[in-house]
């Protein structure tokens, strides 16, 4: 071992302490800027001044970090597998998705100290305060460990309901009374309510567990919030409970009494069932796209650029399947993979989204990480053709989930809304003069035309989106059966009658602010441009007590380009007449479409906003409107349009405008943003990305007019015909609901040795060759085509 200068030297550069174990996180397990593990051979140096980490051996960004800040110590860190000793049976698990075997179990860490400026490789630990501050970032929490850890957190905690309960007149509940629900003869999945001692069988669980939902209709009827789940109830007090009108799993620190009110002992008690939280694991667990062909033999794993897994961080499967669908776009990976540049120059590179997008699209697309696992511990059960570990995108989904109230969490989410939810990041982001914002290959025009059917005057209104979401037409060979039933069988459909009724032109009641007339309108929605690439997401659901439920209708997709041609639209055409604008009339919710959706449950606030956000046209627009912003603040604030909050733009908060200014949004606009949001950060950017061609200038400058048109703001996407079409690439999903189950992607690739595309199947950290892509087609969520 040698010895260096730096340590104990007198200088900042030189100065380096212990990490804070409560304020500082350490990326031991993978470097900031690139995706390389500490697994590999030469292993991850975290900076002992800033702990910074760093990839060494080829890339060496660490070296460039000590370029660029001139630190000179770091902690090389490498680990080795264990050969396991397989005596015992594994650890029952106990949280969601993560094994109870630690990695402690399976490797061996072996640590050195660096400087780079003396070139030593090895230098006595003794020395200094190195004993401290290596043991202190060994100890620390890494990044990753730590976000995970807050993400999964899932405190549960009493509610106004349950502290306050009031119940009826005490009796006590024979033992035949709790054997089978009092709506029905269910005898598992029982829920007592503890305020009148009603048994209601709950909600259909994942795993084959049955229910009517007797439960809630109880909860429904009459207004009792507590219930408790008879089978998860434990002699030590633990128990499943739900309060209704909160709608959350909750605790009841009197649960004992309040059963005992019903004269039920809880000392007697025996757990029968599976609590929600075990079936939440089972579930996580089981969920398995086949990974066997018809006659039993493993698919063929892929090796190789391109072919590179994202490990599964415990229900990240939905940010899994959408990277693997972006990353294979020319226009995604154009932008993000530069394998010969070094990483961008930032103070925090784990809080950069380009940093972390060109880490992640280094790591899928080099195929550096693309290799089978080596497993010292093989044993005859073991796969004949190991899968690859995968890659952990830790910081990325931290960066794009971080302030989100669903996707900073653990819990699965909706692939499509994560999509999205990417897309408005990536597009508010920087981007350098001579790289262009990838999204943008998604951006088209879409044209909605209103005739009065009385005075035929029209109405155009052209809105910039990114992605289609068409509607599935649920067709059931089996007219008798239950909605929402598991076995419900739907007659098959095309993707092209999906799109037909998706442009099909519809009567909508509304009263012409020209002549007056009550007739109504026609309505039809055509594409004014179409865009390089085209996102649709497949609407398979309906409410089932009043929970968007999945359909498993197949819809058919050819191999062959589909021809967009006919859904693009004319225009404006000579000899039609334009109806007022509409600005100059009051807003007037469609009555018809109103009554629909407060019949559906939906407050009247809420209604109104929804169908003044959606064109005021008809009730199955407003209500997908509503799906999406259900945890909006202001949702149940009462409809404002006074527009002159929006022009009260010198009064924003500086700092919130210099935080959009961070995300790329200029002062004018984050101004305008804030005054039209009420200075709520983020829904001022939605509201950004949202309104893409408003600069944030006041409409009556007219330097700022003459200003504008010297830039004209390019107009997304293509009106050239023909307009063809073919499937690049598909998410498929697996479960009930899309925030459970599981999310695998499909992408059409170039393999070496193929002359023709195949199909690969993406499914977290197996990649495969996919066989009977026909039937994975069927049963998509989202499509992604590609202009041919």
């Amino acid at each position: 071992m040698g010895t260096c200068p730096h340590i104990g030297a007198p200088g900042p550069l030189n100065d380096y302490s212990p990490p804070n174990r409560r304020s500082q996180s350490i990326e031991r397990n993978a470097p900031n800027a690139s995706i390389q593990l500490y697994d590999d051979p030469s292993g991850l140096n975290v900076c002992l001044h800033c702990f910074n980490g760093g990839c060494s051996g080829d890339r060496n960004h660490a070296s460039l970090h000590y370029t660029r800040s001139r630190h000179p110590l770091a902690l090389n860190i490498k680990r080795i597998q264990k050969k396991l000793q397989r005596d015992e049976p594994p650890h029952k698990i106990s949280k969601l998705a993560i094994s109870a075997e630690t990695d402690e179990d399976r490797y061996e860490t072996i640590t050195r100290v660096i400087c780079y400026e003396c070139k030593e490789e090895d230098i006595d630990r003794s020395s200094g305060q190195l004993p401290s501050v290596v043991d202190g970032i060994m100890k620390a929490l890494s990044f990753t460990e730590r976000e995970e850890i807050k993400a999964w957190e899932q405190e549960f905690v009493p509610c106004e309901h349950t502290l306050l309960l009031q119940q009826q007149e005490s009796r006590k509940i024979e033992s035949t009374d709790l054997t089978h629900c009092s709506m029905c003869e269910l005898k598992e999945n029982l829920w007592l309510c503890l305020e009148c001692g009603n048994l209601g069988c709950g909600r259909s669980q994942f795993g084959g567990v049955g229910g009517n939902s007797h439960g809630l209709a109880h909860a429904d009827a009459s207004s009792h919030a507590v219930a408790v789940k008879l089978g998860s109830i434990t002699a030590d007090g633990s128990a499943d409970i739900y309060c209704y009108k909160c709608n959350e799993e909750r605790t009841d620190p009197e649960l004992a009494s309040h059963l005992a009110h019903w004269g039920i002992n809880i000392a007697e008690r025996e757990k029968t069932e599976k609590s929600l939280m075990e079936m939440q694991i089972e579930h996580n667990m089981k969920w398995e796209f086949s990974m066997t062909t018809e006659d039993g033999q493993e698919l063929e794993p892929i090796f190789g650029p391109g072919f590179t897994g994202l490990k599964n961080l415990g229900n990240s499967c939905y940010l899994s399947s959408i990277v693997q669908c972006l990353l294979s776009l020319p226009e995604f990976q154009g932008r993000y993979y530069h394998p010969q540049a070094d990483p961008p120059d930032c103070s925090f590179p784990a809080e950069d989204i380009e940093t972390q997008m060109r880490k992640l699209a280094d790591g899928v697309l080099s195929g550096r990480y693309s290799r089978p696992e080596t497993n010292i511990n093989a044993t005859p059960d073991t796969p004949e053709v190991p899968h690859q570990k995968g890659l952990p995108p830790a910081m990325f989904k931290h960066l794009v989930g971080r302030g989100h109230e669903e996707f900073s969490t653990m819990r699965q989410q909706d692939a499509f809304e994560f999509l999205l939810h990417l897309f408005k990041i990536v597009s508010l982001s920087r981007h350098p003069e001579h790289l262009t914002d990838p999204v943008r290959s998604f951006r088209f025009v879409a044209e909605q035309r209103l005739q009065c059917l009385s005075c035929k005057r029209v109405r155009y209104r052209l809105d910039e989106q990114d992605n289609i979401s068409v509607p599935v037409p649920a067709r059931r060979l089996s007219p008798n059966s239950a909605e929402g039933s598991e076995t419900d069988q739907f007659e098959p459909v095309t993707l092209k009658e999906c799109l037909d009724i998706f442009t099909a032109e519809e009567t909508v009641e509304l009263k012409c602010p020209a002549c007056g007339s009550n007739d109504g309108f026609r309505k039809r929605s055509l594409f004014k441009t179409l865009p390089q690439e085209l996102a649709i997401n497949a609407r398979r659901f309906e409410l089932v007590n009043w929970v968007p439920t999945k359909l498993n209708i197949p819809v058919q997709v050819d191999e062959d380009p589909l021809d967009f041609s006919s859904y693009l639209s004319l225009g404006f055409q000579e000899g039609e007449e334009l109806l007022p604008d509409e600005e100059s009339e009051p807003f007037t919710a469609n009555q018809e479409a109103l009554d629909q959706l407060m019949s559906m449950g939906f407050p009247r606030v809420r209604a109104e906003k929804a169908l003044h956000a959606t064109g005021n046209t008809d009730a199955e627009t407003a209500m997908n409107w509503l799906f999406a912003h259900m945890e909006d603040p202001d949702i149940d604030e009462p409809l404002v349009l006074d527009q002159a909050r929006a022009d009260r733009r010198d009064t924003q908060d500086p700092e919130k405008v210099a935080q959009l200014g961070e995300m790329g949004i200029d002062a004018p606009r984050a101004r305008k943003a804030l005054a039209a949001t009420d200075g709520d950060v983020n829904r001022a950017v939605d509201w950004v990305f949202s309104h893409p061609d408003d600069s944030g200038s006041e409409d009556n400058s007219a330097a700022n007019a003459a200003s504008s048109s010297e830039r004209p703001r390019e107009t997304p996407g293509s009106d050239a015909t023909p307009a063809r079409y073919q499937l690049r690439s598909i998410v498929c999903h697996k479960g009930r609901s899309v925030h459970a189950g599981h999310y695998v992607a499909f992408v059409r690739k170039a393999i070496l040795g193929e002359s023709d595309l195949s199909w690969v199947l993406f499914n977290d950290e197996k990649v495969v060759k996919a066989h009977d892509i026909e039937e994975m087609k069927k049963f998509a969520y989202l499509y992604f085509f590609s202009r041919v």
